[in-house]
């Protein structure tokens, strides 16, 4: 039967939505846009949205005249070692925190949690300090080890809550049938963990690879500097800002995100479903 207020309301929430949408996604197309107009263009008034002539000089310029392809491997190397670091640490005591009984066990988990609530900056400078007395100052090292400091409550309590919604019959059937703790916990419990990994892994690569403010602390070297920092201090001086380097850096800083994340949205939707059980 037709619903003429059912429709307006459909239609009415569609145009919400879509209204929010390109909200929120034209500063990433005006960025886009900006990169690829030539240099006098860039200031005209009133400003077009356009680009009369399209050129790509400011992405030659930028990969062929400056650093940027060493800050963009400094922050590869970083986020893959954090993320590495922080999703082995996270599973295993997530593992342990679901699976075995021990005095203080949701005392822990709680405290993990509340790690998590702590401001990240009141960090920065134990951490500083704590870096040069281990001789890893002015390292990716330090970062790795910073980054992992507060990424790795919020994952560990994430992958607590999929662990938990495993259930504990695969686990004891797999271990009945002859395999070890350590094996039935690989070819068991990790597969069907396997979405709330890659959504934790993505929490903590992005983390990683949009961080600013550990980076200009801990890291002063131009050959360690990550994008992050790297782009700002080359680009963004007190007299004068490349703006159309830095949009096409801003874009290039995007590009690996988005490949990762359409390749990985499957098991990033999946993820949104923790703790369902499948039979």
């Amino acid at each position: 039967m037709f619903r003429p207020r059912s429709l307006g309301r459909r239609i009415a929430f569609n145009v919400f939505a879509w209204t929010l949408v390109i909200v929120i996604v034209f500063p990433l197309i005006w960025m886009i846009l900006t990169s690829l107009k030539p240099q006098s263009e860039l200031f005209l008034i009133p400003p077009g949205f356009l680009p009369e002539e399209i050129t790509f000089e400011h992405y030659r310029r930028l990969l062929t005249e400056t650093p940027f392809l060493r800050y963009l491997r400094n922050s590869t190397v970083l986020a893959a070692a954090t993320t590495l670091v922080v999703i082995v640490i996270a599973t295993l005591g997530a593992h342990s925190l679901t699976r075995f009984s021990y005095p203080g066990r949701e005392f822990l988990a709680r405290a993990v949690l509340f790690t998590y609530l702590l401001p990240s900056v009141v960090l920065i400078i134990p951490l500083y300090f704590l870096m040069i007395k281990a001789g890893l100052g002015n390292t990716l090292a330090s970062l790795i080890i910073a980054y992992t400091t507060f990424a790795l409550p919020y994952a560990l309590w994430l992958l607590r809550s999929f662990m938990a919604g495993i259930p504990d019959d695969l686990e004891a059937a797999a271990m009945v049938d002859g395999a070890s703790r350590m094996r039935a916990f690989v070819d068991v419990i990790l597969p069907q963990a396997l979405p709330g990994i890659i959504s934790t892994a993505l929490f903590t690569a992005i983390l990683a690879w949009n961080e600013y403010l550990y980076a200009l602390v801990l890291v002063n070297s131009d050959e360690v500097r990550p994008l992050t920092t790297g782009v700002m201090s080359m680009l963004v001086t007190s007299f004068n800002i490349e703006w159309s380097l830095l949009m096409a850096a801003s874009v290039m800083m995007s590009v690996p995100l988005i490949f990762v994340f359409v390749f990985l949205q499957k098991y990033l939707t999946r993820g949104f479903g923790a703790g369902a059980i499948k039979g």
